[in-house]
């Protein structure tokens, strides 16, 4: 059976509370009204009551037009999820080892070289397996190889820091 869209609201007839703080849709405090007051309110300015903070003492409602108000909701809300997106496709993750050879590494500076051209942050990750761990010297060597040997491209945003079994961290482009 499908859900009602507005199910997860309080709204008009769904609000039963017996009193309730009502705001008028210029902001206003009208006080604290009965239930059905507040419906007639809302009825005779042609919008509907949206009770805000259920669970306050005594609940707010508010008087609006419901549509319009859910209609922004969703608008703010793709609008943040497309911010949090635009910020994890700007940041690259470049993995090593602690027994990559000079070749392999010379190639993920290339590679970071460009994606910091291209103003992408990049995250730099050496992981450790296994028996690696006894030795974080190495890898740590490694990351501060990697991070000289970007060093006109990028700037430290984060310093090496052990996180687990992987030793992280972030470069940003030169301005």
């Amino acid at each position: 059976m499908p859900q009602n869209k507005n199910s997860e609201y309080i709204v008009n007839e769904s609000i039963r509370f017996p009193k309730v703080l009502v705001i008028d849709e210029n902001g206003n405090a009208l006080g604290v009204k009965d239930r059905r007051e507040a419906l007639a309110l809302a009825k005779e300015a042609n919008l509907d009551l949206y009770c805000i903070s259920p669970n306050s003492t005594p609940p707010v409602c508010k008087i609006l037009d419901f549509g319009k108000y859910r209609y922004q909701l969703e608008k703010k809300k793709k609008e943040n999820e497309k911010k949090q997106k635009a910020m994890i496709q700007d940041l690259k993750q470049i993995q090593l080892s602690p027994v990559i050879d000079t070749h392999d590494i010379e190639t993920k500076v290339r590679q970071s070289i460009n994606h910091l051209k291209n103003g992408d942050k990049i995250r730099v990750v050496v992981r450790f397996k296994g028996r690696q761990m006894a030795h974080p010297e190495v890898g740590e060597e490694v990351m501060n190889r990697f991070i000289a040997m970007c060093g006109d491209a990028a700037v430290v945003e984060k310093k090496p820091v052990m996180d687990g079994r992987n030793l992280l961290a972030t470069l940003a482009p030169k301005k």
